[in-house]
């Protein structure tokens, strides 16, 4: 498949800046693939769509403040984002304009106040835009981050240092279910769910269904081959434990549908996913789901609006037909919804 295929034109004030006032006040588009019917609902709404017997699967993970900021000794301004803990006082980060920095320079950790924190050396790291941070600090990266970082917005999402909507951002991008913490990005579908939402859909007779997928940096990459078949898909780490795999595995052979909750939801599920089952099992996925695609598992998803060129957008395209899926984005545009992380949400059935 060509990738300018995945390609649609977006006016820029339709990129949500901030999460809507309530969560589950969201809008929601309501897709039937069968009919290829269109409905304008809000999310609240989505548990009239749920019946009995379904089984709705959430991605538990949870978020990393992993957004951080750092100055050179000589008064330089940098921000980083935190991939990952390469073993104990060693993290894989991301330092944008890293190209003023020495490897080996010294430079000051800020925290949540941007006042220095503590030092640490910066070196360059065998992986390709990435350093390698030592800070002078005892604690583990988590208990470091969750002291002096800032919640990972995507680049579309405009903030500057020391905004005022931060300490919001750390609520607001991050599920109110979230526990396994891990991800560089959230899994974006979850956002607009509260607990209230969630007890009335348990009281319908919907199962609930937890499983761990650690969204990472390569979420945001948009395809840049000519050709989807071209792309070296962005490896992700995943779970899923017994518990979820005997709610989702008894849903099925009761006659329940499968709703992921997510793409990540989606590919963690197709991972481990044959003939209508699947496994308990924990690894790594690079599972690229693209129009052509037979789903395993997966009978509706609740799914965020994607952007243009993305692996994210080709997933959700396998799933209703890439024609009419971009007929749905054109609605939705014309309809003014809100798009990507703080945006709007498909109900896809």
């Amino acid at each position: 498949m060509r990738t300018e295929d995945l390609n649609y034109d977006l006016p820029a004030e339709l990129i949500a800046q901030m999460p809507a006032q309530r969560r589950k006040m969201s809008r929601l588009l309501i897709m039937n693939r069968k009919t290829g019917s269109l409905s304008d609902r809000i999310f609240g709404d989505l548990i009239d769509y749920l019946r009995f017997g379904d089984c709705l699967v959430l991605n538990n993970t949870k978020v990393i403040p992993a957004r951080f900021y750092a100055q050179k000794t000589t008064g330089g301004q940098l921000e980083g984002l935190f991939l990952y803990e390469e073993q104990p006082g060693r993290w894989q980060v991301l330092i944008k304009n890293s190209r003023k920095i020495r490897s080996g320079e010294m430079l000051e950790l800020l925290g949540h106040d941007l006042t220095p924190w503590c030092q640490a050396v910066a070196t360059k790291s065998g992986q390709e835009g990435q350093w390698l941070l030592a800070p002078e600090s005892p604690g583990d990266a988590l208990s470091v981050m969750e002291q002096i970082g800032f919640a990972p917005l995507p680049p579309y999402i405009k903030r500057t240092k020391g905004d005022r909507h931060a300490e919001e951002d750390l609520d607001r991008y991050q599920t109110v279910y979230a526990q396994a913490a891990g991800a560089v990005a959230a899994p974006t579908a979850g956002l607009h769910f509260d607990r209230p939402m969630l007890d009335a859909i348990e009281k319908k007779g919907i199962k609930l269904a937890y499983v761990t997928l650690h969204v990472g940096i390569g979420t945001f990459r948009p395809v840049q081959t000519e050709t989807l078949d071209e792309h070296p898909m962005h490896e992700e780490r995943y779970e899923i434990n017994e518990q979820a795999v005997g709610v989702i595995n008894n849903a099925v052979q009761s006659g329940g549908r499968i709703v992921a909750v997510g793409t990540t939801s989606v590919r963690t599920l197709e991972s481990v996913a044959g003939n209508r089952r699947i496994h308990a099992e924990k690894g790594k996925t690079r599972l690229f789901i693209q129009p052509g695609y037979t789903y395993k598992i997966v009978d509706a998803m609740v799914t965020n609006f994607h952007l243009p060129k993305s692996t994210l957008l080709a997933l959700v395209g396998a799933f209703a037909g890439m024609d009419e899926i971009m007929d749905a984005y054109r609605h939705a545009i014309e309809r003014r919804y809100r798009f990507f992380s703080y945006g709007d949400a498909m109900f896809i059935y």
